[in-house]
């Protein structure tokens, strides 16, 4: 293969995955709460010293991570050869030829890349109560929105605190008391903040959507996330698993003349205060597995991802002895959760972290392709979809009238 110019680099990776590359795990540090250690690593790779633990691992990533200090590449997927060697990023491929990866009317219509993020989360703690900012606010830093999904699998440890906090009580957002908050900012001493949150169980096989500007503190249980393509935030909580977060965490996304002018009452311009107050919060933004009607074949399909065009996603079981036969409607990464079997012709491994990860790009994704279980267990597979590509099912709306 070689070390020519980078569009024909991903020509020649395509060429030799039949249309898919394959990928290699991006495994990101964060410094604020300790690792779960359940993504099955040797017990001294979680602790990084000034960079952290360990905690997460991002899928088909084309985002840097905005940590204070790690590797400049920190977060990006690198897409490798047939031999596991590291040739580029993946964010560098999709913007060194986007119709080939894409599609040419996708990638015309969508600047701005995949546009999505897939990470596994993997806390030891729970994750302090904090909010991403909505549009109209973190393009004031030059950054997107983030809203983002949750799905929990079955048969993983939970974890310590298997329950997420999310919004605000009701009576807050119907009085308008928005400055009850403001004391837990400004004093920056407690987690007391949480008693103004509800907190709900992380149940095995379901999941939760959390649009940007809701306050949320998620739990313990090991997570599949699919959010929009940003690392954006505020940190709400002070005290979080035993120590004091940086108080510039609630600053994160706040313009420097913002900070000076409103100090710790600028955030919460952040918080969408009907959401977070919605009496109906579960009921709206609660997800469970959807069927979706595959005709024939040997596997099952599920959307675990909907009720949004920003991105999408499924999960895909097919049985020991079992072929499947996909095609969708644009490009979409996967990652293997369990099982072994081949992909549009590819080895896959569940659980091993160099064989468990592709992209397929558009022009394979939108023909017919085999999925074939080789394994004496259930191949699972999670697929990752971008903006605009599929139509999902809705969540019914209560409280609406």
């Amino acid at each position: 293969m070689t070390g020519g110019p980078p569009r024909q680099l991903v020509e020649e990776l395509l060429h030799d995955g039949g249309g898919v590359l394959r990928l290699a795990p991006a495994f990101v540090a964060r410094d604020l709460v300790p690792p779960g250690r359940r993504f099955g690593l040797p017990e001294d790779a979680y602790d990084l010293g000034e960079r952290g633990y360990l905690c997460e691992r991002w899928l088909g990533s084309t985002t840097k991570a905005d940590n204070r200090v790690g590797p400049a590449d920190e977060g990006l997927s690198h897409v490798v050869d047939s031999t596991r060697r590291p040739r580029m990023t993946l964010r560098d491929a999709v913007a060194a030829d986007p119709a080939a990866i894409m599609g040419e009317a996708y990638a015309e219509s969508h600047p701005q890349g995949l546009g999505r993020l897939a990470k596994l989360l993997d806390y030891g703690d729970r994750i302090p109560y904090h909010i991403h900012p909505p549009q109209r606010f973190a393009e004031l830093m030059g950054r997107r929105s983030k809203d983002e999904a949750y799905y929990f699998p079955a048969g993983v440890d939970m974890g310590a605190h298997p329950e997420t906090f999310f919004g605000v009580h009701p009576w807050i957002a119907r009085e308008r008391a928005y400055d009850v908050l403001l004391p837990y900012l400004v004093d920056w001493d407690s987690d007391l903040i949480l008693r103004h949150s509800r907190a709900e169980v992380q149940v095995p096989d379901e999941g939760f959507q959390v649009p940007s500007g809701v306050l949320h503190g998620p739990g313990t249980a090991l997570t599949v996330e699919l959010q929009e393509d940003s690392d954006v935030f505020a940190m709400f909580q002070a005290l979080n698993a035993g120590r004091i977060i940086d108080k510039d965490l609630l600053f994160h996304d706040v313009r420097p003349e913002d900070r000076s002018a409103y100090g710790e009452r600028f955030p919460l311009n952040f918080v969408e205060w009907e959401l977070n107050g919605d009496p109906f919060f579960y009921e709206n933004n609660h997800l469970t597995p959807q069927p979706i009607e595959t005709g024939p074949g040997g596997g099952r399909e599920w959307w675990i991802f909907y009720n949004t065009s920003k991105f999408s996603g499924k999960k895909l079981v097919v049985p020991p002895g079992a072929r499947h036969t996909v095609t969708e409607n644009g490009v979409y990464s996967l990652l293997v959760w369990s099982g072994a079997g081949r992909y549009c012709g590819h080895d896959v491994r569940g659980g091993d972290a160099d064989a468990d990860e592709l992209l397929v790009s558009h022009a394979v994704a939108t023909a017919p392709h085999t999925v074939e279980n080789t394994g004496d267990s259930d191949l699972v597979v999670f697929l990752f979809f971008g903006p605009d590509i599929n139509d999902t099912p809705t969540i019914a709306r209560y409280g609406v009238s």
